[in-house]
């Protein structure tokens, strides 16, 4: 099969097979209980196992050491909705119509939960806003388009943290004793403004060699640092919640960030800290303790995955792919490429790129290539453009005071419209390989990759090859040589 084409199979047959591989290996009959963490704006390279020697994550890295460490995880986007929408369906935000970010899911298009709920599950989402019923809200409910109170079984939002935690034991204690249960539980950390009580040292921290280094930064940073450790200290509390429960054992736990970090080429852009995320999974029946993967994942592939788990049927028109083999450890085919898009962000008028950009990404095991289809606007980042320490880099960037590297990418008046960059050997993205002569097939491999995604899924923004663009011969092969 294809990768990133929708499934011909039988999925009825597929899903059975799955479903009885599974409980052999895992020597039990009973389906699992889902629950899948949320955390928000939270990149990959902001967790203590994937790396970090400064953050404070000894939860996530415990959960990592009982379970499987994804280190090659990718969201479909590099915003909350459209990322949302993604793992929800198991469907690019392209396909589903969600690259808007104030737009509501289409009831037309189903999710996973729902087809879980048909199986038998009690299901639901619960904690920080879901990102899926459009907004203005009244708007929403006027063209009755809200739908999500209507899919599965228990919808709630939470204003804050204890809130938060008081809706998952709600969630725990209404959840039938004969059923097994699914729950998306979302947190607001480390989403900005950062308000955690501060545990770490900004003058001890080691910069990102992409960030600039002045006192305001390192402040910043810290602040995240700061964040994240207080959704390490409330994750234990979920997790600890199970073990009393005596529900642990049979409890496939997911965590993972619903898109990268508000930070420096972070939210809101293709780049790594964008949309390369933190996915740890625990299954003490299942997953064998310590491992991990260094298997692309998108986050088209937990709907699947989850399905398959659960021995439910996998739609047809899903594109993710099931690593339920992966979780195994039995046989698994990895993906040799993965997709991200990006398009307008928040609900207000598009006043620079941190509003409106549209953009879209192909990656493979070694290398990533970014199409900037509005590659005449800056940069701009989300949710600090105006913040004291980024005003304070424009106004020393005015000056010439600004490292020469730094300015480029953060001031320069246009952008390019392709970026290439080798992760294996570059994975802080700094070197452009874009329009090099040595490179020229594997660029237009990977732009002929991409262009055959887009037209599947009927994307709207201009193809990323010319009308004359030749059949792809060696760059295909080169491509796929790439991605193995």
């Amino acid at each position: 099969m294809q990768r990133g084409t929708p499934r011909t199979s039988w999925p009825w047959i597929a899903s059975f097979y799955a479903a009885f591989a599974c409980g052999i290996c895992c020597g039990a009959e009973e389906r699992p209980n889902i629950l899948l963490v949320l955390s928000d704006d939270h990149s990959a390279a902001l967790v203590g196992c994937y790396g970090n020697r400064d953050v404070r994550t000894p939860q996530l890295d415990a959960l990592a050491a009982e379970g499987l460490r994804c280190e090659r995880a990718y969201v479909a986007c590099p915003q909350c909705v459209p990322s949302r929408a993604a793992i929800m369906t198991g469907r690019s935000p392209v396909a589903v119509q969600m690259t808007r970010f104030t737009a509501p899911l289409p009831r037309d298009v189903v999710t996973y939960p729902e087809l879980l709920r048909k199986s038998g599950y009690f299901t639901g989402v619960a904690g920080r806003t879901y990102h899926l019923d459009g907004a203005p809200p009244e708007l929403m409910n006027e063209l009755n388009l809200k739908s999500f109170p209507e899919r599965l079984d228990y919808v709630k939002q939470a204003g804050n943290r204890a809130e938060m935690l008081a809706q998952y034991r709600e969630f725990l204690d209404r959840s039938p004793k004969d059923k097994p249960f699914f729950l998306q539980l979302c947190f607001s950390d480390p989403h900005r403004p950062y308000d955690a009580p501060s545990v770490h040292d900004p003058a001890r921290l080691t910069l990102p060699p992409h960030y600039p280094d002045t006192p305001g930064v390192r402040a910043d940073l810290a602040a995240i640092y700061d964040e994240i450790a207080r959704f390490d200290g409330d994750l234990k509390e979920v997790l600890d919640e199970l073990k009393t429960r005596g529900i642990s054992d049979n409890t496939l736990v997911a965590v993972m960030g619903d898109n990268g970090s508000a930070q420096f080429r972070g939210k809101g852009t293709l780049n790594e800290l964008g949309v390369h995320v933190p996915l740890i999974v625990r299954w003490p029946k299942c997953v064998k303790p310590g491992r991990a993967s260094s298997a692309l994942i998108s986050g088209e592939d937990l709907a699947p995955t989850f399905l398959e788990a659960a021995g439910a049927p996998v739609p047809a028109e899903m594109t993710g792919h099931s690593f339920l083999p992966l979780l195994r450890d039995a046989s698994f085919e990895p993906r040799k490429f993965l997709f991200a898009e990006r398009g307008a962000h928040g609900g207000g008028l598009p006043t620079g790129s941190a509003a409106f950009d549209l953009g879209r990404c192909i990656v493979t095991p070694t290398h990533k290539l970014i199409y900037n289809a509005t590659w005449q606007l800056p940069y701009q980042p989300v949710d600090f453009n105006g913040m004291p320490f980024f005003k304070e880099l424009v106004q020393l960037n005015s000056e010439g005071k600004l490292d020469a590297k730094l300015a480029a990418f953060y001031f320069a008046p246009q952008r390019p419209m392709f970026e290439l960059y080798d992760l294996a050997a570059d994975p802080w993205e700094l070197t452009n390989l874009a329009g090099r002569p040595e490179l020229s097939e594997l660029e237009a491999g990977l732009k002929r990759e991409l262009a055959i995604r887009m037209v599947r899924e009927r994307d709207f923004v201009p193809l990323p090859i010319t009308e004359k663009a030749k059949s792809p011969g060696k760059a295909k092969a080169k491509a796929r040589r790439a991605a193995p």
